[in-house]
């Protein structure tokens, strides 16, 4: 997907993008190629590739939910900044807030940040488990998101507790979702959430599956989740 088509395949979504916000992409694609010569970021680096596998793909969360409010989003194992940059590159009036484990990862958001310019983006290194039982973050998200990280099951542990209630848990999934949402249905009962909305789509060109579950949270999430950090993966809710 070469950054014209980027573009006008976005327009027909109603996402209409400046110049500026153009430009924004371009320094985040030559960023992410720099910083992943001396650290592993991401295996796509072809400009073709990195505009639709990661920009792209990250945006398509906004075909299905509305965006254009000012909310507060948290996004749970960013990595290099997927779902949460590019949809506040769309979208600059959010409040984001990226939480990922790894120092090395914090330090390359950080410097991505200030380059793109984004005002209203705070960085955690901290474990999802930790931060979820934090009480200044806990259920004080409008949305949670989180691009394949983990099996919906693990996944609906590390992001629902930080949901405010009424608010949603937006899980970016690829083709097993059907599967992992049968496994994962109890997970997100205990926790406090009730699956809304299931979207099913192919990425252009390559026409790879991809499903966007949207969870709203219905119920305040019980005090003993998220569990310590590595349980929700080794003892899954199911």
């Amino acid at each position: 997907m070469d950054r014209a088509l980027f573009q006008s395949s976005l327009a027909e979504k109603g996402i209409q993008l400046s110049q500026h916000q153009m430009d924004q992409f371009d320094i985040y694609f030559k960023l992410l190629v720099e910083w992943n010569e001396k650290m592993n970021l991401t295996s796509i680096t072809e400009e073709r590739d990195v505009y639709l596998k990661h920009f792209y793909d990250s945006i398509s969360a906004a075909f299905y939910f509305d965006f254009s409010s000012p909310l507060s989003i948290c996004d749970v194992g960013a990595g290099a900044g997927f779902p949460s940059i590019p949809i506040n590159i769309c979208f600059p009036h959010l409040n984001v807030s990226i939480v990922d484990s790894l120092q090395k990862r914090i330090t390359f958001l950080s410097h991505l940040a200030n380059e793109l310019g984004l005002q209203n983006i705070q960085l955690f290194h901290d474990r999802a488990e930790t931060f979820g039982q934090n009480k200044q973050y806990r259920e004080s998200y409008d949305i949670v998101t989180a691009r394949a990280v983990a099996r919906l099951s693990v996944l609906s542990e590390l992001c629902i507790p930080l949901v405010k209630k009424d608010g949603y848990f937006i899980a970016m999934k690829g083709a097993a979702a059907q599967e992992e949402l049968e496994a994962g249905k109890k997970a997100v009962g205990v926790l406090g959430g009730n699956v809304k909305q299931i979207h099913s789509f192919e990425l252009p060109m390559e026409e790879s599956e991809r499903t966007i579950i949207i969870i709203q949270k219905e119920k305040t999430t019980p005090k003993k989740y998220p569990r310590k950090p590595g349980t929700p993966n080794k003892l899954p809710i199911e």
